[in-house]
């Protein structure tokens, strides 16, 4: 496989949009005051070239060539926009400071507080042939336990390079003795709209604009809605993955640049009474998120936002939607490494097919 670059053949989308010192924030998210890198109308496709802050990290060198280079990639084969960031001035300054590149913000002409962003996702394609997981710092679901010291010494920084197998479209976890695989399957960790308020906000905790909400559901084909919060919507984007677990449990999934396009549009969602959060839809399923800094919380959270959901989209009362999705709405963490948890419920469309039509 060889390399996406920015620039070379990014498709028929109406615009184009790669990172450079100029076009991405590190560690925050914009403010209603940033300055937008494109303008679009409405219903408007975008290619977006992101790039994964793995290799160009601190704790890992920041030099992605002598990063990846001991793992065996050659030279040409590590992302120049890659290299370019790490050789740039750009800098995380913000506490706690987020890891992720963010790619934006995007200003969406006609979108006002009270609308919704529906973001089709429409291709997100490996830009690279392998990826990198990681747990550092003691940021995961076992901080106490894992990574275990090696010699004594504890590890800031445990990583597995994986090599992609694009035939099987599948990634390459070898171990002391053998060989895991794990099925690719590409998204955007990190989606959202600007948040108000003058301060640059951490990119680490979600919220209800969206941001870094590991929903590895929000695949190619899915769309996400997302509550405007500014005028212009302020669509950004991050945190690209290969593939993740529901829970993320050692701190990060999968992480590898992706090629993602994508329509903006200004909507009304349809849904009169369910609180102002980002939900995402699929062909076949509904999935509601609730958030929260406790667990607990964040699953009553998303209990409450799924019954308000769906009484509002099908005409149930309630309680009625109380009692179904006891017996039929699916409920999974997401995640649980990102300060504030999440839990997504899947609702399946199937189950309404002769009284709910799709938005899509």
């Amino acid at each position: 496989m060889d390399i996406l670059r920015a620039g070379i053949d990014p498709g028929t989308a109406d615009h184009y949009l790669w990172c450079t010192p100029d076009t991405v924030s590190w560690g925050t998210l914009p403010t209603p005051t940033t300055r937008p890198v494109l303008t679009v109308d409405s219903g408007q496709t975008i290619t977006f070239d992101t790039v994964s802050p793995e290799g160009l990290m601190e704790d890992q060198g920041r030099d992605p060539v002598t990063y990846f280079g001991q793992f065996g990639v050659e030279r040409h084969h590590v992302l120049p926009d890659a290299v370019e960031l790490a050789a740039s001035d750009l800098r995380r300054t913000h506490r706690p400071p987020g890891p992720h590149i963010v790619l934006g913000p995007v200003h969406v002409r006609g979108a006002e507080p009270g609308d919704w962003l529906r973001v089709d996702f429409l291709e997100l394609t490996p830009r690279v042939p392998y990826g990198i997981i990681s747990s550092r710092h003691q940021r995961g679901a076992l901080p106490d336990l894992l990574p275990r010291e090696i010699d004594g010494s504890a590890i800031p920084v445990f990583s597995k390079f994986c090599a992609v197998d694009d035939a099987e479209s599948q990634a390459l976890f070898d171990f002391e003795g053998g060989r895991a695989s794990i099925d690719l399957r590409p998204f955007m960790g990190l989606c959202g709209v600007t948040p108000p308020g003058p301060e640059a906000l951490s990119t680490i905790p979600p919220g209800p604009f969206g941001g870094n909400m590991d929903i590895r559901e929000m695949d190619c084909g899915s769309s996400l809605f997302l509550p405007v919060q500014t005028s212009g919507a302020g669509f950004y984007l991050g945190d690209p993955h290969f593939a993740q677990g529901n829970g993320e449990i050692a701190l990060t999934a999968l992480e590898g640049s992706l090629r993602v396009t994508a329509r903006l549009t200004v909507v009304d969602s349809g849904i009169r009474h369910h609180g102002p959060w980002p939900f995402v839809e699929t062909d076949t399923e509904w999935l509601i998120l609730g958030m929260n800094e406790s667990l607990d919380e964040a699953m009553r959270h998303c209990a409450r936002l799924s019954v308000e959901f769906l009484s509002s989209l099908t005409g149930m009362t309630q309680n009625e939607a109380y009692l179904y999705l006891s017996a039929a709405g699916d409920f999974s963490v997401t995640q649980v490494v990102d300060i504030v948890k999440g839990v997504h419920c899947t609702i399946r469309k199937n189950d309404f097919r002769s009284v709910v039509p799709a938005h899509r």
